[in-house]
C-alpha cells in the first residue's frame, strides 16, 4: 500500500500514467507532434498545441465510470501483485466501495487479463482438470458437477487455459489445434483423448501415471501439474466459490500471471496495455 500510495497519490497521477503507457511515444493524429500535449485542468483529457484533445480513458472500461480511477489501479495492483489474487469482498473492505461494485471492476480487469491468440511452440505440456463450484468438494477424480478446465503450458513460457465442456477427444484436440503449432512438441499423461495426436501432425511424448510413472527424462507434465496446484488453491483458498459462467475468467487471471511472471514490463502496466478500443 505505501509503495502504491507513493505512486499514486491522486486520480490525476493515475491518468498521467495511464497516458504515459499509451500516448507518450504517439504523435498527434492532427498535426504529427510528439511533445506538444498538456494536461487539461477541467476534464481528463490532453490537448495538443494545435488543439486536438485525446481523452485517455475513452473505449477503456474507465470511461463514464462513477468509480474513481484510482480505486481502478488499486484492484489491479492487487490482482498483479498478489501471487493468488484478492476476492471481492477482500477488495471491499480495504478500499471501501460496495461489495457489486468491487465485483464489477475485479471481472473488467480480468477481461483485460485475456491472452492473445499467438501459437503456443516449442515444449508444450497439456493436462486436464476439474474443479468443483463447492470448496468443500476437493477431490482430483472427476466428481458430479465440476467443471473442466484444459491447461497448455509453454515449458518457461506462456500458460493458456480453457473452460471447456468435457474431457472427450472432440473437444480437447480442436482446443489443441487452435493453440498450439504443429512444430510443438506435446507432453501429456496417457488419457485417452490425446491417443490421436501424432496422427495429427504432433510429435506426442507421453509418461503413464497410472504406474507411478511421472518423469522419464525431459518427458513429464510437471509445469502444468504445478500451475494446477496453484490455481485450484487460489480458488478454493481465495475466492472459496465461482459461478460456472466466470470461471474462463478466472482462468485467465491465474494464465496471465504465470505467462508475465517473468516479464522485464511490471504487469500492472501490462493489463493497462490490454487495454481496448483506445480512440483519439
Amino acid at each position: 500500500m505505501q509503495e502504491f500510495n507513493q505512486k499514486f497519490p491522486t486520480s490525476d497521477a493515475c491518468l498521467d500514467h495511464l497516458w504515459q503507457v499509451h500516448f507518450t511515444d504517439k504523435p498527434c493524429t492532427a498535426c504529427g507532434l510528439y511533445d506538444g500535449f498538456h494536461k487539461l485542468s477541467n476534464r481528463p483529457a490532453y490537448q495538443c498545441q494545435c488543439g486536438h484533445q485525446v481523452c485517455p480513458l475513452a473505449g477503456t472500461p474507465f470511461h463514464k465510470s462513477t468509480t474513481d480511477l484510482r480505486t481502478w489501479f488499486l484492484a489491479i495492483f492487487f490482482m498483479t501483485n498478489t501471487r493468488s489474487g484478492m476476492s471481492a469482498l477482500q477488495f471491499q473492505r480495504i478500499s471501501g466501495v460496495t461489495y457489486k461494485t468491487a465485483w464489477r471492476i475485479f471481472k473488467q480487469v480480468r477481461l483485460m487479463m485475456g491472452d492473445d491468440d499467438s501459437l503456443l511452440n516449442e515444449s508444450v505440456e497439456v493436462d486436464e482438470a476439474y474443479i468443483h463450484p463447492n470448496p468443500q468438494r476437493r477431490s482430483t477424480a472427476k466428481p458430479h458437477n465440476s467443471k473442466v478446465v484444459f491447461g497448455m503450458i509453454e515449458r518457461g513460457g506462456r500458460a493458456r487455459v480453457k473452460h471447456v465442456k468435457s474431457s472427450g477427444e472432440r473437444v480437447l484436440t480442436p482446443e489443441i489445434e487452435k493453440n498450439i503449432s504443429r512444430d510443438a512438441t506435446i507432453y501429456s499423461d496417457e488419457y485417452g483423448s490425446y491417443k490421436l495426436l501424432k496422427k495429427r501432425g504432433y510429435e506426442h511424448l507421453t509418461v503413464n501415471h497410472s504406474k507411478q510413472q511421472f518423469v522419464v527424462g525431459r518427458i513429464h507434465t510437471q509445469n502444468v501439474e504445478n500451475f494446477w496446484s496453484q490455481f485450484k488453491r487460489g480458488i478454493y483458498g481465495v475466492y472459496r466459490h465461482y459461478d460456472a459462467k466466470y470461471l474462463q475468467h478466472y482462468a485467465n487471471e491465474y494464465a496471465f500471471r504465470y505467462s508475465n511472471r517473468k516479464s522485464n514490463t511490471p504487469m500492472f502496466d501490462l493489463v493497462l496495455k490490454n487495454l481496448v478500443a483506445f480512440t483519439q
